[in-house]
Protein backbone atom coordinates (compact mmCIF):
# COMPACT_ATOMS: atom_id res chain seq x y z
CA UNK A 1 0.00 0.00 0.00
CA UNK A 2 2.71 2.30 0.70
CA UNK A 3 3.98 2.34 -2.87
CA UNK A 4 1.09 2.65 -4.27
CA UNK A 5 0.61 5.70 -1.93
CA UNK A 6 3.85 6.68 -3.09
CA UNK A 7 3.03 6.54 -6.61
CA UNK A 8 -0.11 8.21 -6.50
CA UNK A 9 1.04 11.44 -4.73
CA UNK A 10 3.97 11.69 -6.84
CA UNK A 11 2.23 11.33 -10.10
CA UNK A 12 -0.79 13.55 -8.81
CA UNK A 13 1.15 16.16 -6.99
CA UNK A 14 3.51 16.48 -10.45
CA UNK A 15 -0.26 16.64 -12.46
CA UNK A 16 -1.50 19.40 -10.28
CA UNK A 17 1.42 21.23 -10.46
CA UNK A 18 1.53 21.26 -14.14
CA UNK A 19 -2.50 21.82 -14.33
CA UNK A 20 -1.90 24.41 -11.87
CA UNK A 21 1.03 26.39 -13.05
CA UNK A 22 -0.61 26.32 -16.48
CA UNK A 23 -3.65 27.56 -15.10
CA UNK A 24 -2.35 31.23 -13.61
CA UNK A 25 -1.21 32.22 -17.04
CA UNK A 26 -4.87 31.91 -18.39
CA UNK A 27 -6.77 33.85 -15.38
CA UNK A 28 -4.58 36.33 -15.76
CA UNK A 29 -4.49 36.40 -19.49
CA UNK A 30 -1.15 37.20 -19.35
CA UNK A 31 0.59 38.90 -22.82
CA UNK A 32 2.53 35.25 -23.55
CA UNK A 33 -0.82 33.05 -23.05
CA UNK A 34 -2.62 35.34 -25.16
CA UNK A 35 -0.08 35.82 -27.88
CA UNK A 36 0.34 31.66 -27.71
CA UNK A 37 -3.94 31.14 -27.71
CA UNK A 38 -4.69 33.71 -29.29
CA UNK A 39 -2.17 34.66 -31.82
CA UNK A 40 -0.77 31.55 -32.60
CA UNK A 41 -3.46 29.25 -32.02
CA UNK A 42 -5.98 31.25 -33.11
CA UNK A 43 -8.97 31.08 -30.19
CA UNK A 44 -11.04 33.68 -29.07
CA UNK A 45 -9.23 35.83 -25.98
CA UNK A 46 -12.58 35.15 -23.51
CA UNK A 47 -11.69 30.85 -24.18
CA UNK A 48 -8.04 31.77 -21.88
CA UNK A 49 -9.56 32.48 -18.46
CA UNK A 50 -12.46 30.00 -19.26
CA UNK A 51 -9.88 27.06 -19.81
CA UNK A 52 -7.37 28.88 -16.85
CA UNK A 53 -10.13 28.06 -14.57
CA UNK A 54 -10.92 24.57 -15.43
CA UNK A 55 -7.53 23.56 -15.15
CA UNK A 56 -7.30 24.99 -11.46
CA UNK A 57 -10.87 23.11 -10.15
CA UNK A 58 -9.24 20.29 -12.00
CA UNK A 59 -6.10 20.50 -10.39
CA UNK A 60 -7.79 21.19 -6.86
CA UNK A 61 -10.32 18.28 -7.38
CA UNK A 62 -7.57 15.75 -7.78
CA UNK A 63 -5.96 16.65 -4.71
CA UNK A 64 -9.00 16.84 -2.07
CA UNK A 65 -10.09 13.91 -0.70
CA UNK A 66 -13.28 12.10 -1.36
CA UNK A 67 -15.28 12.58 -4.19
CA UNK A 68 -14.75 10.13 -6.78
CA UNK A 69 -17.29 11.39 -9.44
CA UNK A 70 -15.53 14.60 -9.52
CA UNK A 71 -12.07 13.26 -10.09
CA UNK A 72 -13.03 10.85 -12.42
CA UNK A 73 -14.55 14.02 -14.58
CA UNK A 74 -11.17 16.04 -13.58
CA UNK A 75 -9.23 13.13 -14.72
CA UNK A 76 -11.43 13.37 -18.18
CA UNK A 77 -11.46 17.13 -18.24
CA UNK A 78 -7.32 17.02 -18.22
CA UNK A 79 -7.10 14.64 -20.89
CA UNK A 80 -9.17 16.75 -23.11
CA UNK A 81 -7.10 19.92 -22.34
CA UNK A 82 -4.04 17.81 -23.40
CA UNK A 83 -5.18 16.96 -26.55
CA UNK A 84 -6.75 19.39 -27.76
CA UNK A 85 -3.42 21.43 -27.36
CA UNK A 86 -1.87 18.82 -28.93
CA UNK A 87 -4.47 18.81 -31.54
CA UNK A 88 -4.38 22.74 -32.24
CA UNK A 89 -0.52 22.38 -32.02
CA UNK A 90 -0.39 20.10 -34.99
CA UNK A 91 -3.75 22.21 -36.83
CA UNK A 92 -1.18 25.45 -37.21
CA UNK A 93 1.72 23.46 -38.71
CA UNK A 94 4.20 23.09 -35.25
CA UNK A 95 6.76 20.98 -36.30
CA UNK A 96 6.52 17.62 -33.57
CA UNK A 97 9.47 19.02 -31.79
CA UNK A 98 6.40 22.02 -30.23
CA UNK A 99 3.99 19.22 -29.14
CA UNK A 100 5.58 15.88 -28.67
CA UNK A 101 7.01 16.98 -25.54
CA UNK A 102 3.08 17.79 -24.08
CA UNK A 103 2.27 14.42 -25.07
CA UNK A 104 4.64 12.53 -23.18
CA UNK A 105 4.66 14.98 -19.79
CA UNK A 106 0.61 15.62 -20.11
CA UNK A 107 -0.33 12.14 -20.58
CA UNK A 108 1.96 10.50 -18.53
CA UNK A 109 1.24 12.19 -15.81
CA UNK A 110 -2.84 11.47 -16.56
CA UNK A 111 -2.27 7.59 -16.98
CA UNK A 112 -0.01 7.72 -13.75
CA UNK A 113 -2.35 9.85 -11.65
CA UNK A 114 -5.46 7.67 -12.96
CA UNK A 115 -3.88 3.88 -12.52
CA UNK A 116 -2.41 4.95 -9.04
CA UNK A 117 -5.49 6.44 -8.37
CA UNK A 118 -7.43 3.61 -9.17
CA UNK A 119 -5.27 0.93 -7.23
CA UNK A 120 -5.15 3.15 -4.03
CA UNK A 121 -8.56 3.52 -3.88
CA UNK A 122 -9.12 -0.69 -4.87
CA UNK A 123 -6.09 -1.51 -1.92
CA UNK A 124 -8.10 0.84 0.46
CA UNK A 125 -11.50 -1.17 0.07
CA UNK A 126 -9.74 -4.16 0.40
CA UNK A 127 -8.53 -2.99 3.63
CA UNK A 128 -11.88 -1.85 4.70
CA UNK A 129 -13.36 -5.29 3.67
CA UNK A 130 -10.19 -7.10 6.15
Amino acid sequence: MKKINIGYWIFTLLLAALMGAGAIPDILSTPDAVQMVCGHLHYPAYFLPFIGVAKLLGAIAILVPGFPRLKEWAYAGFTFDITGAVYSSIAVGDPPSAWVFTIILGYGLIFGSYIFYHKRKKALAARVQQ
